[in-house]
Formats: C-alpha cells, structure tokens, sequence
C-alpha cells in the first residue's frame, strides 16, 4: 500500500483533519480507514445510508469507532434516495419536488457542515470503465488538486485490499450472497435474504421504507426455481 500511503501522506500535508466516505462494511473503506488514522488530527467518516439504523450496519460503525477513536462517523441521507423519494421507488413515500443530489452535492454539504475541505473516496480503476477514465486524469492517477477529492486505492485491486485488511487483522468486509455488496439496490435479493436469516429486524426496518419490497422477496422465495428452500 506504499503509493496509497503515500497519497495520503500528501493530502495530510496540505489538511490535518479530513472527510472520509466510509460506506462502513466495505473493504475499501475498512482498509482505508485504518490507512488514513496516524496521518490525521481529525477524520470524519460519512455513512451514506438507504435505510438509516441498520443493526448489521452499525455494528461495524461501532467496531471502527472503537478501534479508532479520533474517527468521527455521521449518517447521511444516500444521494441514490433522493431518486427513489422522487420516484417513490418500491413503494417509499413519494415527494415529486425533491431535488436530485448527487455525491459532489452530499460533499459539499459536508464540507460545509464540518468546515473540512479534503475528501477522500475509495474509487479503484477496476471497479469500472468509468471510474478508470476519471481516475486517469488526476495527479497521480489519485489526487485531484482542483476539488480537493483524493482516492487513494485508485491503483489497486480487491484482492490488494483484501490482503491489507488480513495483513492487519482488521474487521473482515461483510458480503452478500455470492459477495456482491448491497450498493443501493433495497430490492437486492442476497442483502434481503441476509437480513432475512441473521437480522429478521433490519429487514422489518427495509420493508417499513420500501413497502414493496417484501413481495419482491416473497416472489423470489415462492416462484424463482433458483431458490431451493433446501440449501
């Protein structure tokens, strides 16, 4: 991770205290986390949530502030379910005049809420097209000077992540079925079967935001021949 260290070491030369998008049980944002803490006086890590209060979520939050108390955490409303209100997505109440945001909006309001201008972010080139052109085009394919945005595992794989995170022992990333995460998909079938089996009250919670979602998954455990009732 030497040229993630050293990006960060950059950024902590121009800022000691920092905006982390910290999406909580992620492996990007668990290793960079634990990258970031010894070059900052102060880190404010933001969860971007779909769902607020998630158990299973929280108690990764719970874990990090633990390890690294000079972290600080606060929720956010995800800027995806600014589209969903709009829409009224899987049934979620509807409010036509909501504004669309997007992640430079929610950085921004950060940014003004905490008075920290630096945001780190755990994009990778190889988590897409997209993202490798963007990443490309900025100092050190990893700092972008103009906006005060850094990514500091532009240059790494997941399996580079990976190896960090058992290297250090850290808390192990938490997957999804056949280890997709969630992202912002409330109707993601391995997320609601996991919430199904291990935190039955965080699904309560989904299907309390999103009515409709629970005849998704009541579809699926019915009438999909993919799920065997016996696995």
């Amino acid at each position: 991770m030497r040229l993630a260290i050293e990006c960060i070491r950059q950024i902590a030369s121009k800022s000691d205290k920092v905006i982390l998008f910290h999406s909580a049980t992620g492996k990007d944002s668990i290793a960079l986390l634990d990258l970031c803490y010894p070059y900052f006086k102060e880190i404010v890590c933001v969860y971007m949530y779909m769902v607020e209060g998630l158990e299973h979520i929280d108690k990764y939050v719970i874990w990090a502030k633990q390890k690294y108390p000079k972290a600080r955490f606060i929720s956010v409303p995800h800027y995806a379910l600014t589209q969903y209100i709009k829409d009224g997505a899987f049934g979620c109440e509807q409010d036509p005049k909501q504004r669309i945001k997007t992640l430079s909006d929610i950085t921004e309001e950060v940014r003004e809420a905490t008075g920290i201008d630096w945001a780190i972010y755990g994009f990778k080139q190889t988590d897409s097209l997209n993202r490798r052109i963007m990443l490309r085009t900025y100092e050190g394919q990893m700092i972008n000077e103009a906006t005060h945005k850094a990514y500091p595992l532009s240059l790494y794989k997941n399996k580079d992540v990976e190896a960090y995170i058992k290297h250090k022992r850290l808390i192990p990333s938490l997957k999804y079925g056949n280890g997709q995460s969630q992202g912002t998909d409330v109707s993601n079938i391995p997320f609601l079967l996991f919430c199904r089996d291990k935190y039955p009250q965080d699904l309560e919670r989904v299907i309390a935001r999103f009515p409709e979602v629970e005849k998704i998954l009541f579809d699926y455990l019915n009438y999909d021949p993919k799920y065997d009732q016996g696995d």
